[in-house]
Formats: C-alpha cells, structure tokens, sequence
C-alpha cells in the first residue's frame, strides 16, 4: 500500500511552505513524492476558451491533456475519497496530502502559536503522529522546529519509507 501521510493545521499556519520546503529534502534522497492538496472551494485548472477547458464545458466528465513531458487531468469528482485517488500516483514513493485532517491518516501538525491559539490535537483531532512548531508544547509526540525541515524528512523517511 503506498503510503500517505497528511501535513494539516490551520489556516495560513505554514502547511504549503512546510511540504514546499520538505519535497526537495525527500527529492535529495530520491524518492518520487505526490501531493494532494485539498480545496474546500473549488478550483478550474484550465483557462476558459482553450480546447480542453471547452471540451469540459460542453459536458465531458473527464478530460486529459498530455503533452512530451506532463499529463494533466480534470475531472468531476463527488464521492472520491483520499483513498480513491491514490490510483493517479502510481509509481510514487510517498504522497503527501496538505490539509484532509478528517481523512484516517497519519498526520503531522503545523502550529505556529503567533498565529493562532491552540493546536488541532487540542480539538479533537485524531491521528497526529508528529508537530512542526514554534511553540514549547509539552506533548508526548515527535516535536521539529519550523525550520527542522531535514530532521522532518528523516523521520518520514524513517517511519513511512
């Protein structure tokens, strides 16, 4: 089963900057890293009036542009589950997901204390296994400063690789 683990915290807490700082650490080591970033609003990828944005607009469910070197893909999607969509990321060694924190997998926080007041796993939420902080939390959890990026990397590689 090819692993997944979910970087989640809240709002403007660092989760893109996190994952864009951890992918070219995992790259180093080469290792092949998918992302899936959730969206609570939605989201169009293709520009209106190009082919494929006009074929979607006509009805098409799916649609999928290839050129030499990338394959992008559009298409409706209601009752996928993160699971389901791990059929796009054959061939990966790791996915890592940015935000589905009621997804059932493993993940590790990002909290930053200047920015908000309390951490998710103070609210209830389940399956953290590690926090990315500035703050001195008194926690039973692998704890990395905002900045320990290759000391991240290592215990992801660690657990999951």
């Amino acid at each position: 089963m090819l692993p997944v683990v979910s970087i989640v915290g809240k709002s403007n807490s660092g989760k893109t900057t996190l994952i864009e700082k951890l992918i070219p650490e995992l790259k180093k080591r080469n290792y092949k890293i998918g992302i899936v970033k959730h969206s609570f609003h939605g989201f169009d990828i293709d520009k209106k009036g190009k082919d494929s944005w006009r074929h979607k607009n006509a009805g098409a469910d799916t649609v999928m542009l290839k050129s030499s070197d990338t394959i992008g893909l559009v298409k409706d999607s209601r009752d996928e589950s993160l699971d389901d969509l791990m059929v796009y990321f054959e061939g990966m060694d790791l996915v890592i997901t940015e935000g589905f924190k009621r997804a059932d997998k493993p993940k590790i926080e990002i909290f930053r204390n200047s920015v908000h007041q309390q951490p998710l796993w103070q609210e209830g939420s389940t399956d953290i296994i590690a926090m990315v902080t500035d703050s001195g939390l008194d926690i039973d959890l692998p704890m990395f400063g905002l900045d320990q990026v290759k000391e991240l990397a290592d215990f992801i590689e660690g657990r999951f690789l």
